[in-house]
């Protein structure tokens, strides 16, 4: 089974550091004296034409994997082939969808093509279907985190 690495720290992409700085900036607006109330709008990030949520905590957790292309107003990611190093002859590749504005499970899709080394060649391998539904787990969970601290903060 292909092993998903640890999400990495968040100094490692410029667009999640942009995405957080426009983020921080939209709530330093918010100062004053009576903290924002939660409401429904809160999830409905709507700057990037996605979910940011959803968007930034994609980023994070395939932020260990080579991107291919990142559309934020789309809200496709696709990453290039990665093959973790504790396991050179197997590699996989990563699509995520965001199809909505709000932050609901039915808003993220998660695609992923595994391929084994044999003979010098790689070849197509089933993906194992707790594989994506690990990192689709991985996804909400953060980027419920995201708003949850967004909201508090």
């Amino acid at each position: 089974m292909f092993q998903l690495p640890a999400p990495a720290t968040f100094g490692r992409r410029p667009a999640a550091l942009a995405l957080l700085g426009l983020a921080a900036l939209g709530l330093s607006a918010c100062a004053g004296k009576e903290k924002p109330k939660a409401d429904l709008a809160a999830s409905q990030v709507t700057t990037i034409g996605v979910n940011s949520y959803l968007w930034r905590a994609s980023l994070d957790a395939l932020s260990f994997m080579p991107l291919l292309q990142a559309d934020s107003s789309g809200g496709v990611i696709i990453t290039d082939w990665y093959a973790n190093p504790s396991n050179p002859g197997e590699r996989m590749k990563v699509t995520v969808s965001i199809l909505d504005r709000d932050l609901r499970a039915d808003a993220l899709r998660v695609a992923a093509s595994r391929q084994v080394s044999q003979g010098g060649a790689w070849v197509d391998a089933p993906v194992q279907a707790a594989t994506v539904q690990k990192l689709e787990e991985i996804i909400l969970t953060r980027a419920r985190d995201l708003r949850r601290s967004a909201i508090e903060g």
